[in-house]
C-alpha cells in the first residue's frame, strides 16, 4: 500500500498546501494564541505530532506483522469504501451510525459480541474519515495533518490547565505535555486515541476554567457534552471511569475543606456499588463485564499477549488479581517482554517514569504542594480507575500502551512539576 495514495502527483501538493494553511490557522485560533506559547512553538508542536502520525502510518505498513499495527490502514481503506457509499446511498451512510443490526445490541454497552456500541466506535471513525476524504482527496498523509490539527486542541487544552495549576513549572509542564513518547506516538496516529485524548482535554479544560472563573457558559457546556459524547462513542469504559471522577471534582469544589476524606468516602461508595451492581439488575453486572472483557482479550493471541491469571467476578477475585493488574498496567513491558521496536520503546519509557519518580523524591520542589486542589484529586481518581480497568481486563502489551496513553499526562505531570529542576541542573553543572 502506497503511503501517499494512488495519485502520487496531487498528494504531495495537497500535503504541502494544507500543512501551510493549517499551520497558519493555529496562530489565529484564540485557544492557541492565548496559550502562552509562541507561534513558532505552536507550529513546532503541530509538526511533531504530524511527523509522529506519519511514522505511525509507516509502521502500519512495514512493521505490521511483528507489532500488529494494521488498524490505521484498515480504517483508511474502509473510509475510501464509505466515501463511495456516501455518494451512492447517503441515507444508508448516515443511518448506519444509529441503526442497531442486532435488535438488542444497544443494551450491550460494555459488550463486544453483537454489540451496537462496539461497532459504533469503528463506524464513527471510518465515516468521519470518509467525510474528511472529501477535502483531502482520500490521501492518508493529508488526513494525518487534519487529524493532528484536531488533536492540537487536546494538547493545548491540557497544557493551559496544567500550566495554570503549576505556574512555577510551566517549562516542565510544556515539555511533559508535548514530549511524553507514548502520548505523542499513540495520540498522533489515525486511531481512536487521538480523539479520546482531545475529548478528555476538552473535559478537563472546560471544567477547570469554569470553576476558576465561577461561570458555566453555554459554550463550555456544549464543549463538555460533545467531549463526553465522543468518549462514550469511542471508548465507553473510559466514561465509566471519568464520570465518578468528575462528580468528585464537583463535590470538592462545593465542599473543599476535607478533600481526602470526601474522596475516600465517595470512592468507597462507588466500590460497593460496583460489586453490588448485579443485585440492582442482571444486565448491570459490572464485575462480570470486566471478566468478560478479560476473557475476550485472552482469546486474542497476539505477538505481545501475555499469560495472566483469570479474573473472578467477586471482591476476593479482584483483590487477588490486584497486584497483577497494577503490574500489567504500569510496569509492563519488562525486559523479557521486549520483542520489537515498539516494545523496546515502551520499556525505555517505563524506565523514564521510574527515573522521574526517583528525581521527585530526591529533588522535591518545596513550593509545589500536591495534592491540594480539586483537579489533583480528580487526576488521581481518574488515573487509578483507568489503570485498574486496563490492568484487570487487558493482557496485550500493545493495547495496554495505547489505552494508557490518554491519561499519562495526568500521571506524569505531578512528577515533573514536583521536581526542583534548578537545583538538579545546578548540581549537575557544578559536578
Amino acid at each position: 500500500m502506497a503511503i501517499f495514495g494512488s495519485n502520487h502527483l496531487l498528494a504531495p501538493l495537497l500535503f504541502i498546501g494544507y500543512l501551510i494553511a493549517l499551520s497558519w490557522m493555529l496562530t489565529r485560533i484564540r485557544l492557541f494564541s492565548a496559550s502562552g506559547l509562541t507561534r513558532q512553538q505552536l507550529i513546532l508542536i503541530f509538526l511533531l505530532k504530524s511527523a509522529a502520525g506519519i511514522f505511525y502510518g509507516w509502521l502500519g505498513i512495514y512493521y505490521a506483522k511483528t507489532a500488529n499495527m494494521t488498524d490505521t490502514w484498515f480504517f483508511h481503506a474502509s473510509s475510501l469504501q464509505e466515501e463511495q457509499l456516501l455518494f451512492t446511498d447517503p441515507v444508508r451512510f448516515f443511518s448506519e451510525l444509529y441503526l442497531d443490526p442486532y435488535g438488542d445490541g444497544k443494551w450491550k454497552l460494555l459488550g463486544t459480541e453483537n454489540s451496537y456500541w462496539n461497532d459504533l466506535k469503528a463506524n464513527a471513525l471510518i465515516k468521519g474519515l470518509a467525510l474528511l476524504n472529501l477535502i483531502t482527496g482520500g490521501h492518508y498523509l493529508v488526513n494525518v495533518l487534519f487529524y493532528n490539527f484536531i488533536g492540537m486542541f487536546g494538547v493545548i487544552g491540557f497544557y493551559k490547565v496544567l500550566a495554570d495549576r503549576y505556574q512555577n513549572q510551566r517549562s516542565a509542564v510544556a515539555i511533559t505535555c508535548i514530549l511524553i513518547p507514548s502520548v505523542l506516538f499513540w495520540t498522533s496516529g489515525i486511531h481512536k486515541e487521538g480523539l479520546l485524548f482531545t475529548a478528555l482535554g476538552g473535559v478537563v479544560y472546560t471544567t477547570y476554567f469554569a470553576f476558576q472563573q465561577k461561570h458555566w457558559g453555554l459554550k463550555k457546556i456544549l464543549i463538555l457534552l460533545v467531549s463526553l459524547l465522543t468518549i462514550l462513542i469511542f471508548r465507553n469504559h473510559l466514561l465509566f471511569a471519568l464520570l465518578p471522577a468528575l462528580l468528585l471534582w464537583f463535590l470538592l469544589e462545593r465542599f473543599p475543606r476535607n478533600k481526602t476524606n470526601l474522596s475516600l468516602g465517595l470512592y468507597t461508595a462507588f466500590l460497593l456499588l460496583f460489586f453490588l451492581s448485579p443485585l440492582i439488575h442482571p444486565k448491570a453486572n459490572l464485575p462480570q463485564a470486566v471478566v468478560t472483557k478479560q476473557n475476550e482479550f485472552l482469546q486474542l493471541k497476539g505477538n505481545s499477549s501475555l499469560e495472566v491469571d483469570s479474573l473472578q467476578p467477586t471482591p476476593v477475585g479482584f483483590l487477588k488479581n490486584l497486584p497483577q493488574a497494577v503490574d500489567m498496567a504500569l510496569t509492563r513491558p519488562h525486559p523479557s517482554n521486549v520483542r520489537h521496536l515498539l516494545s523496546l520503546a515502551a520499556f525505555l519509557e517505563v524506565l523514564l517514569w521510574a527515573g522521574l519518580f526517583f528525581l521527585r523524591l530526591r529533588f522535591p520542589d518545596r513550593t509545589t504542594k500536591w495534592p491540594t486542589t480539586s483537579i489533583d484529586y480528580f487526576s488521581i481518581a481518574l488515573s487509578i480507575s483507568v489503570i485498574l480497568i486496563i490492568g484487570f481486563s487487558i493482557n496485550n502489551l500493545g493495547a495496554i500502551a495505547r489505552y494508557r496513553s490518554v491519561i499519562l499526562i495526568l500521571l506524569l505531570i505531578p512528577l515533573t512539576a514536583g521536581i526542583d529542576w534548578k537545583k538538579l541542573i545546578n548540581l549537575t553543572t557544578y559536578k
